[in-house]
């Protein structure tokens, strides 16, 4: 559901930023787990650090972008679909960052073994994957950490009164489903 204009926050940039921080830890996190994986692969430690970093420093980019996104009201809370187009450019676009750095750090060869079509083809069908798990995520810290900063932050307070406007949504749609279907009974019939 969009945003009214008298939801949207105008904000400082300080805001901004404090809003952006939820998207930014799970591309952080992302980050981590690609390292991690590494690791457990056995790869080398230059190549499991750089892995790592340059697919979290761009995923942590985009999913802060996001976060501000959504605050600006651009997105609407919980939608797939929007998501699901943004990280269709995003994901490939930082997992090829992320290839070519590791190629860069490395010095083995071409950054990429496929041809870039059939690389970013790839990386467009798991980006829905990410798309899942980033929305799952985003839509469980959200929250809770604009309950936290909106105090004293005009645009968490703003993004935090669309989340209840949104959950209240919610809780009618589901009430409205419960009243629609027929009640079981929990004893036998006598």
């Amino acid at each position: 559901m969009p945003a009214t204009s008298a939801l949207r926050p105008g904000g400082t940039p300080p805001n901004h930023l404090e809003v952006a921080l939820p998207g930014a830890a799970i591309g952080v996190v992302a980050g981590l787990f690609a390292t991690g994986v590494g690791m457990a692969a056995g790869l080398p430690l230059a190549m499991t650090g750089t892995a790592g970093l340059a697919l979290g420093l761009p995923l942590a980019v985009l999913g802060a972008a996001y976060s501000v996104l959504l605050a600006r009201g651009f997105f609407p809370i919980g939608a797939v679909a929007p998501l699901a187009l943004y990280w269709l450019v995003g994901f490939p676009a930082a997992q090829l960052f992320d290839a070519h750095m590791v190629a860069w750090v490395i010095g083995d060869g071409p950054a990429l073994r496929e041809p870039l079509p059939s690389f970013l083809a790839l990386q467009a069908m798991l980006s829905f994957g990410f798309t899942i798990g980033f929305l799952w995520l985003h839509e469980r810290v959200m929250p809770h950490w604009l309950m936290r900063v909106r105090d004293h932050n005009p645009v968490a307070e703003s993004l935090f009164q669309r989340y209840l406007v949104h959950a209240a949504h919610l809780n009618r749609r589901r009430d409205g489903r419960r009243a629609r279907r027929p009640r079981r009974g929990r004893g036998r019939p006598d």
